[in-house]
């Protein structure tokens, strides 16, 4: 069951985060697999009557993913009239997830508090399920499992909100390993926004904003010229995306 009775959380009022990942050229969501079930979750929990949402919403996180400070961001309430959808708390009783003492609690309505989080994929070594799942698995962006509810929205908004937020938010610093090359970042981009992005412009502009430093390393093992690998400056980084990356992409 939760891991605290459910009388200290407050009443019709839930956390989803959307965890991003970038692995193998492709954005990637952290998803929970429901015991007994063939849909998916988000990442989620309640909140309790004496705790902060942040702190709450980053409990989720450590708990699922085994890291502290991870970059969070809250990005919309959900709240539409149906979706806590017919059925979902009676079948989460006939799969033994809940007992029926506790129907009641997860027929109420709920509210969902939307979070999104950008974490580094080689860090989260063993993603962690919650008392609801029977794993915790990396999903392709582009090739999702059917989800309860609607965390297939919530997802999509998460999207949405990254895309405006990519100029703004350090989500290169977050998801791309210390050490990369310019193709990786591009692709990053070109993933984030759902388009291709013309090589020699994307190179011209990125190195325009003097955030990026050579390593003088390159990237070994392939067949072709080895890459270039680069890193964040972090201040500059920090720096340029305070003033806002406006004429970037």
């Amino acid at each position: 069951m939760a891991e605290l009775p459910i009388e200290t959380y407050l009443p019709g009022l839930s956390i989803d985060c959307v965890i991003f990942g970038f692995h193998e050229m492709e954005l990637k969501v952290l998803l929970l697999n429901m015991k007994n079930q063939e849909e998916w979750a988000l990442p989620g929990g309640f909140i309790q009557k004496d705790q902060d949402v942040d702190i709450e919403a980053n409990r989720i996180l450590e708990n699922r993913t085994g890291l502290k400070n991870i970059f969070l961001q809250q990005f919309h309430l959900f709240g539409d009239l149906t979706r806590n959808k017919a059925g979902h708390a009676k079948k989460l009783v006939e799969t033994k997830i809940i007992s029926d003492d506790l129907r009641p609690w997860f027929e109420q309505r709920f509210l969902s508090i939307g979070y999104y989080a950008l974490v580094e994929y080689s860090k989260v070594q063993v993603p962690t399920p919650d008392f609801t799942s029977d794993s915790c698995e990396w999903c392709s962006l582009n090739n999702l499992p059917k989800l309860i509810m609607d965390h297939q929205q919530i997802i999509d908004r998460a999207h949405q909100v990254l895309k405006k937020e990519l100029n703004y938010q350090p989500i290169g610093l977050n998801l791309l390993p210390q050490q990369f090359t310019m193709s990786e970042i591009q692709t990053l981009y070109e993933t984030v926004l759902g388009k291709t992005l013309d090589r020699r412009n994307f190179r011209r502009k990125i190195l325009s904003y003097d955030i990026l430093v050579a390593t003088n390393k390159q990237r070994k093992g392939g067949t072709h010229r080895a890459p270039m690998l680069y890193e964040f400056d972090e201040e500059k980084y920090t720096q340029a995306i305070q003033e806002g990356l406006k004429s970037l992409f």
